[in-house]
């Protein structure tokens, strides 16, 4: 193929990167990883549609026993929703980074699926975003101890840790509710398992210069009877992941536009929207 026909290429293929980018522009991609909820996958997905943005949904099970792919399996088809199967269990980070894959949306928000958090509270997150005022945002959870004791503290904890290391200036380092533009997301190279993704993200965003603004959000803790996954050995991970990237050269994980971040998580479909959808 001659130059002017590589040049005749590229210059469609940038033609139909920015359609794509126009026809997504205010979407949001709502990533919700899933494991062992079959008790609550149904609530949470009619709390996401009820939510009033524009957005899709990104479903990752990460390799659910006790029914939640059964009831995955059964939900009717619907334009907005990508439902993605781990083949084994691989860890909270693994499922979003898979999930960024398949993301479309002008931002990414990221769901937890055991209804602690409301969906309600889209709005109020991305407006920032909206407004050009950020190009990441937290949501701030009540500073109560009312997750228990052993959570709040070690929330304070590494919250404090990421002022400390980075001069984040934050108040809720480890909160569910983070909120990103997706371009911002493709600079870096994730390289999360488990709950480190917080602090992994939160420390890359800062070492790109980037300002984190938090905004107020409602918040329904449940306990670790009640179906809670994080562990000890999380807390000691996230310290070590944060302590890990203050040092670490950006050249090791940063991106340029022309790389495609790696998911090396093998996955199993059971249903995607079509190519030609579009959100409600």
């Amino acid at each position: 193929m001659g130059a002017f026909a590589l040049t005749q290429v590229a210059a469609v293929r940038q033609q139909e990167r920015a359609l794509a980018s126009d026809r997504w522009k205010g979407f949001v991609s709502v990533i919700v990883p899933v494991y062992n909820e079959a008790a609550h996958v149904d609530e949470i997905l009619r709390a996401i549609h009820a939510s009033p943005v524009k957005k899709e949904i990104i479903i990752v099970d990460d390799g659910s026993a006790d029914g939640t792919r059964e009831k995955l399996q059964a939900l009717p088809a619907q334009d907005d929703v990508t439902i993605v199967f781990h083949e084994r269990n691989c860890g909270k980070g693994a499922a979003i980074r898979t999930a960024l894959a398949y993301a479309q949306g002008e931002y990414v928000l990221i769901q937890d699926s055991d209804l602690e958090y409301d969906p309600q509270d889209y709005a109020a997150l991305l407006r920032p975003l909206e407004e050009g005022r950020a190009n990441v945002v937290y949501g701030r959870r009540p500073d109560r101890p009312e997750r228990g004791l052993r959570f709040f503290l070690g929330a304070k904890l590494l919250t404090h840790l990421a002022n400390l290391l980075y001069g984040a200036g934050i108040h809720d380092e480890a909160t569910c509710y983070k909120v990103f533009r997706r371009t911002l997301l493709g600079q870096m190279r994730l390289e999360c398992h488990r709950f480190e993704f917080c602090p992994e993200v939160t420390a890359k965003l800062c070492r790109m210069g980037e300002t984190i603004e938090e905004v107020p959000i409602s918040y329904n803790p449940r306990s670790a009877m009640e179906g809670k996954k994080i562990r000890h050995s999380d807390g000691w991970l996230a310290i070590w992941t944060l302590m890990r990237y203050r040092f670490l050269s950006r050249k090791r994980w940063e991106l340029d536009s022309s790389d495609t971040p790696p998911t090396p998580f093998a996955v199993s479909f059971f249903r995607a929207p079509s190519k030609n959808s579009r959100p409600a």
